[in-house]
């Protein structure tokens, strides 16, 4: 599908997408800041998933960039080399957190307290759901492909924000450590998955709608 040009929605999409970024760097650096100081895993690898989707949004910036001068249909070099280094991140903070998990099941760790866990997880799931849906109409409206996909991975964003949400609220509530480590391993599985679209993504030339719940093959 030939992509629509249109200065107006790529300024749009141009101005989501650095929000994107610009939302994960700071949501990032607040979880990891809370996470290490109140000794939660989940949010801390909710904060380290945050910076990992840093380097992915740039690379979704610098091709609508690319898009807002000429027709994009295929990844250059930039791009993906970022899907690489986002992949590669993604697998680190699986095992990680895998490692992580057991070594507070061992010594018998838990946090002190997840209520910054759950403020942090409940202004991510707004924000996702904004930005989801702002991106999703966008894209529809510009026929892109490559944008919807990334609507499809906010989506992604969204249900890991609703595990980290589950997990400190069961915590807070109950105290048993264990609630904690099944969300740390809950973000694990989601960092995996991501890993794996990202590297399956790096490998295609053309820039297609793949993996994030969009199965649609068409290109820009």
């Amino acid at each position: 599908m030939a992509l629509m040009t249109s200065p107006k929605l790529l300024t749009t999409a141009l101005i989501l997408s650095v929000i994107t970024v610009g939302y994960n760097l700071i949501e990032g650096i607040v979880s990891v800041l809370f996470g290490a100081g109140d000794d939660t895993l989940a949010l801390f690898g909710f904060g380290i998933d945050s910076f990992v989707e840093v380097i992915s949004g740039i690379g979704i910036l610098h091709m609508v960039m690319r898009m807002s001068h000429a027709q994009t249909e295929t990844l250059d070099g930039f791009e993906k080399q970022a899907l690489v280094i986002t992949g590669t991140a993604f697998y680190v903070l699986a095992v990680g957190l895998v490692i992580g998990s057991m070594v507070y099941v061992i010594t018998g760790m838990s946090p002190e307290t997840t209520v910054a866990g759950i403020v942090i997880s409940v202004v991510s799931v707004i924000t996702m759901y904004f930005l989801m849906n702002a991106k999703l109409k966008v894209g529809r409206q510009l026929n892109s492909n490559a944008i919807i996909a990334d609507a499809n991975c906010t989506k992604t964003c969204f249900y890991l924000s609703f595990i980290l949400l589950a997990s400190s609220l069961l915590y807070e509530l109950f105290g048993i450590a264990w609630f904690d480590v099944i969300g740390s391993l809950g973000v694990a599985w989601f960092a995996f998955s991501e890993g794996q679209e990202a590297f399956e993504k790096s490998k295609t030339e053309k820039i297609e709608c793949t993996g994030c719940g969009c199965h649609s093959k068409r290109v820009l």
